[in-house]
């Protein structure tokens, strides 16, 4: 292999999971650290660690030229972006190439293509992947309104520029139009410098499914199956489950085909992730968008599959070919994952920062933490709150709900807030144990929770 040593440009949990597959591939790290994450989990990991900037991430991980400054310093032969941060940013990854750095990840022009949901969804339908019925370029209020009344309320207005929930905006009816078009474009100008939207039919009932592909640089593309990601608040995923859940044979082969089909035409490279809104009513699917990086939930595609996925991408940003085929991949049991945040469910999420003073996770059989978290570890305020993803692998998805929330009741954490009670909340909710849910159930869950948590 190529790759000796890993720039590693990203922190917590994920910058600990990429270390790890290094080591298992005998590659070298170097992580890169705010002055914030000197004595994280990662750096005590690390082969090496470097300084890259102060606490804030805009002057540390946000920071292109320092990155690929104490990558090159380091004398590493490829950076690893983990998810958020630079990971989808094409303008880094072309930097990377452009100083001889192995960027482990899709190429700059496979970025820009997926990251303009524009592009991205015009791409889709050019190559037969379904799209909703929409409106792309909306610059003003006259066209918002005139593009709702062609497709009918209720609509969702969106940043045509970027992700991450960001400028999105439900609008029911006509009245509403004016001030959700002002304030989705002020938040899509702020997050990423375009104020420009898209429209879209608004599903009252849908699903969030999302196809995990691995696509190398020989031509061979392959899907790892799908994931549920409906159980969204603030459109951030919360709890996340592989394989999806009732849905039919039938229509779960179109949806992964469809993801094999958009990745192959675009000649896409490394680990990606189709998504998907299945409209549970009509029981049709549509494109949504393609995340060209890790994924935050990927544990749970790797313990239904036994694949290491950080490992194919170091693997395939080296030049090696998959080494499987389509028939190779097997799906075994049922696997749910929790993300567990450093806030207070209880007053409606609110961070929670501050010193672990005991940190107890539960372990046995089936069980996977993925974390950068110990006791004695100080949740530094100036990033996402998550302090570790909880997955538990069993035979069925009753098995594995049953097991995560015994995990769940095992756990211990001290010192700060967490979200565990809100977690075993939705797991014991028999609409999420039945498969009864949305994209926006867990918002209206979440209200009854603190309702009566505050109550008691």
């Amino acid at each position: 292999m190529n790759i000796k040593r890993v720039f590693v440009a990203n922190r917590g949990e994920i910058a600990v999971r990429i270390i790890r597959s290094c080591r298992a591939l005998n590659i070298e790290t170097v992580l890169g650290v705010s002055d914030a994450d000197r004595n994280s989990l990662g750096a005590q990991l690390a082969d090496r660690v470097i300084c890259i900037g102060p606490p804030p991430s805009s002057g540390s991980y946000l920071n292109m030229r320092a990155i690929v400054a104490a990558a090159l310093a380091a004398k590493a032969d490829a950076v690893h972006p983990g998810y958020g941060f630079l990971a989808e940013n094409a303008e880094f990854a072309a930097m990377c190439a452009e100083n001889g750095l192995i960027f482990i990840g899709p190429s700059p022009d496979n970025i820009r293509q997926m990251g303009n949901k524009l592009e991205a969804r015009s791409l889709a339908a050019q190559f037969g992947v379904p799209v909703a019925e929409g409106a792309p370029r909306i610059r003003t209020y006259a066209e918002a309104l005139e593009a709702a009344e062609r497709i009918g309320y209720p609509v969702l207005l969106k940043a045509a520029a970027g992700g991450g929930g960001r400028g999105i905006r439900i609008v029911r009816d006509g009245k509403d139009m004016q001030s959700a078009f002002e304030s989705a474009s002020a938040e899509a100008q702020a997050a990423f410098g375009d104020n420009t939207l898209f429209m879209e039919r608004y599903i009252e009932k849908a699903r969030h499914i999302e196809v995990q592909v691995l696509a190398d640089t020989h031509g061979s593309v392959v899907h790892l199956g799908e994931r549920d990601c409906s159980l969204q608040r603030r459109y951030q995923k919360v709890i996340e489950e592989a394989p999806a859940f009732g849905l039919s044979d039938d229509l779960r082969e179109k949806i992964r085909q469809s993801a094999v089909t958009l990745a192959k035409n675009i000649g896409y490279r490394s680990a990606g992730t189709a998504e998907f809104i299945v409209d549970v009513e009509r029981g049709t699917f549509y494109f949504l968008e393609m995340n060209t990086r890790i994924q935050v939930e990927h544990p749970v595609t790797e313990e239904i599959t036994g694949r290491d996925i950080v490992r194919d991408q170091i693997r395939i940003a080296a030049g090696e070919p998959l080494g499987f085929t389509q028939e190779d991949v097997s799906f075994k049991g049922w696997a749910i994952e929790c993300r567990i945040n450093a806030e207070s469910s209880v007053h409606n999420f609110r961070p929670s920062p501050g010193t672990i003073t005991k940190w107890e996770p539960p372990a046995g059989p089936g069980i996977r933490l993925d974390t950068h978290s110990f006791e004695g570890y100080t949740v530094p305020p100036y990033y996402d709150s998550l302090l570790g993803k909880l997955i538990v692998h069993a035979e069925s998805r009753e098995a594995a709900i049953d097991g995560m929330l015994k995990a769940l009741e095992r756990f211990r954490c001290e010192g700060i807030e967490t979200t565990v009670p809100f977690l075993k909340f939705v797991l014991n909710h028999p609409d999420y144990q039945n498969g009864l849910v949305t994209t926006r159930w867990l918002e209206q869950t979440a209200g009854q929770f603190m309702a009566q948590a505050q109550s008691s």
